[in-house]
């Protein structure tokens, strides 16, 4: 085992590693755009959803609700977190 291993620094990132600068918001144009997009294809994952469920596929419509839903979550914090 060498020194770096005892130190606890098997990542070659020791204590003294540079932190990351925090990362900019982007435009309010560019955000409102990818939520616009979430939100086109959240709007197809709920489609297939709904055409699932009518059509007796319940595991697929489940899977359509939860692909709508996330969608939608990663949206709201492209728009809302920049």
């Amino acid at each position: 085992m060498n020194e770096q291993e005892r130190a606890g620094d098997v990542g070659g990132q020791g204590v003294d590693a540079p932190v990351p600068e925090p990362r900019s918001r982007r435009p309010l144009i560019e955000r409102l755009g990818l939520a616009v997009v979430a939100l086109g294809l959240a709007a197809l994952f709920g489609l297939v959803a709904v055409a699932s469920w009518v059509g007796g596929e319940l595991f697929l419509a489940v899977m359509g609700g939860i692909g709508c839903l996330m969608t939608l979550w990663v949206g709201a914090l492209t728009l809302f977190r920049g």
